[in-house]
């Protein structure tokens, strides 16, 4: 039986930018995941997390957990806390850590990768990763604005450049035959 870790690379995600970035509310939390993902599927053709990623107005929104952050499930609540601060704007959700960060499901280039977006969006707000998310030729800008599929999946293959997604289609082919395989078994 293939095991994949997703959900624990989920969680431990979640408190990995907890731990190493300020100002972490629901909307910044959903764009670092977005980054992690979509950066380690540019260079390796999977996923981090396993999450699917729509294109809200606001920018790429992985709706599964957007929606568990109301009601975490039991393994998610032991380890992470959501809770409404007041601020100026009114009230914002923060995520707060109760559980270590855990480094054993994650490869290198996962650890590096998280590392270069909680040092290059350690003290940025909500609102400017947005418009990091917006950019043209980015895949939410293709599926929200150009192809107009409001809160549409966005396909990770976007993430990769015109020349890049013959031999990525490639590994993507293999890896999911590999998967399927071990699935059956």
């Amino acid at each position: 039986m293939l095991i994949t870790h997703e959900r624990e690379k989920l969680i431990n995600a979640i408190i990995f930018f907890a731990k190493n970035t300020r100002f972490l509310g629901k909307t910044k939390l959903c764009k670092l995941l977005y980054f992690l993902d979509f950066e380690h599927f540019k260079e390796t053709g999977r996923a981090v997390t396993g999450l699917d990623y729509f294109a809200w107005k606001m920018g790429p929104v992985p709706t599964a957990l957007y929606e568990e952050v109301d009601m975490p499930e039991p393994d998610m609540a032991e380890r992470v806390e959501f809770l409404e601060k007041p601020t100026r704007r009114g009230p914002m959700l923060v995520v707060r850590p109760t559980a270590d960060f855990d480094d054993s499901h994650f490869t290198k280039r996962e650890l590096r990768i998280m590392k270069g977006l909680a040092d290059e969006f350690r003290d940025t707000q909500a609102d400017d990763m947005i418009e990091a998310t917006h950019l043209e030729n980015q895949p939410w800008h293709r599926v929200y604005v150009e192809e107009g599929h409001r809160q549409g999946n966005i396909p990770y293959e976007l993430a990769l450049r015109k020349q890049e997604t013959e031999s990525m289609q490639d590994v993507i082919a293999e890896r999911r035959a590999f998967v399927k395989h071990f699935r059956e078994a």
